[in-house]
């Protein structure tokens, strides 16, 4: 097949992959995982893309939980890789949450799942003080907690927005966690991934940052189960997470240095909060098998080549990742089609899905490759290029 390079030509490509087979683990694991997941259209049901709720195909959506559950992967449930704020509304995210966790419940491993609460339901004009970005977040917790989710606490908008200071974040998350039922999960999502962020914490620094959110964590730490840090620095997580209370866990959200910062350096490890973990499943969850079984070896077989095809789906501008983790769900055959919400495919170029074809081939991950290749021919086709 001739798939288009960044060079601007047409090169040949063959599968060369033997293709990982998903199963459960047979091992408990020690690392604890959550896969962040997206959310599957029902292109027949959508009338106005753009505007409005998503329509949303709920048998596949959450088909597509209970294979990352098989696998023995905890639930990161209705975060960024769910395009909240990108396409889907706090209400789909509502019932999305709902509706997984009664399937969580019921299912034989009995997964963990930390849902996110934010304050999206609300627009940024309406979020004019942190009193209405604390109820705003109170509205979102009561649900989560209500469905008998695990919190997890979402970067909101609203407060870079108002230039809050760092002793607002504190008087936020202070209030936040010590009104949660349980240990909750904070969330640090850089500006790469979201650019409202930028200044999160009241500092434009990163040490100021640092003091911020460290201060909170030792005020609360038997409140707080983790962090997930999202900023793709893999030596800052290192020396963070090396400050951290007994008890509260490092969960790495980086994308790029996740093999390395989930091995660990002998002394610290991270644990996982992961987009790309729903995209690697399969790799991810038998490299955390062997990793709890001592082969470190084959940890490093399965895992080294899904870096580059997340390093791929993570390029800038990062917040259009999400349209590579669907595209990898669509050639794997868990969806029927390549249709986001707000039509949020069309974020990534031709070339980008070529080479996150070529990627997650060399990685194992193309379940059936005649299906695999059936699609992406389908992809140039609509493209122009063919062969």
């Amino acid at each position: 097949m001739l798939l288009p390079t960044y060079a601007g030509t047409l090169e040949d490509y063959r599968l060369t992959g033997a293709p990982l087979v998903p199963r459960a683990p047979s091992v408990p694991l020690t690392r604890t995982a959550f896969a962040a997941a997206h959310v599957i259209s029902d292109p027949l049901a959508e009338r106005a893309p753009w505007q409005g709720r998503p329509a949303v195909d709920w048998d596949a959506t959450l088909a597509f939980r209970h294979g990352l559950w098989d696998q023995g992967l905890g639930l990161a449930e209705a975060m960024d890789t769910a395009q909240r704020g990108m396409g889907v509304d706090w209400l789909t995210a509502k019932e999305l949450i709902e509706r997984t966790m009664r399937d969580a419940r019921a299912h034989p491993m009995k997964p963990r799942v930390a849902c996110g609460a934010g304050t999206d339901h609300k627009t940024l004009a309406e979020l004019t003080s942190l009193d209405t970005i604390l109820d705003a977040y109170r509205t979102q917790m009561a649900a989560i907690e209500a469905a008998g989710g695990q919190l997890i606490l979402m970067a909101t908008r609203a407060l870079p927005a108002l230039k809050a200071g760092p002793e607002d974040y504190a008087r936020v998350y202070d209030t936040l966690i010590e009104e949660s039922a349980s240990p909750v999960i904070l969330h640090w999502l850089g500006d790469m991934f979201d650019p409202a962020l930028t200044g999160y914490w009241g500092a434009y620094d990163i040490a100021t940052a640092n003091t911020v959110v460290l201060d909170l964590i030792r005020r609360h730490a038997a409140k707080v189960d983790g962090i997930k840090i999202s900023l793709l620095d893999q030596s800052h997580e290192e020396a963070f997470r090396a400050q951290l209370p007994e008890g509260v866990r490092l969960y790495t959200g980086d994308d790029f240095n996740y093999a390395a910062l989930i091995e660990g350096d002998g002394t610290h490890f991270s644990h996982a909060l992961l987009g790309i973990f729903a995209a690697i499943a399969p790799a991810a969850a038998q490299a955390l098998e062997a990793l709890a079984t001592g082969d470190r070896a084959t940890y490093h077989a399965l895992l080294a080549p899904t870096v580059p095809l997340s390093r791929e789906i993570f390029k800038a501008p990062t917040q259009f990742y999400k349209a590579g983790v669907a595209f990898l769900s669509w050639l794997n055959g868990t969806q029927s089609h390549f249709v986001m919400p707000a039509g949020f495919q069309s974020s990534r170029e031709i070339t980008h899905y070529a080479e996150v074809y070529r990627l997650a081939d060399r990685a194992r991950l193309l379940r059936d490759p005649d299906l695999a290749q059936g699609r992406m021919r389908t992809l140039l086709a609509l493209h122009g290029i063919g062969g």
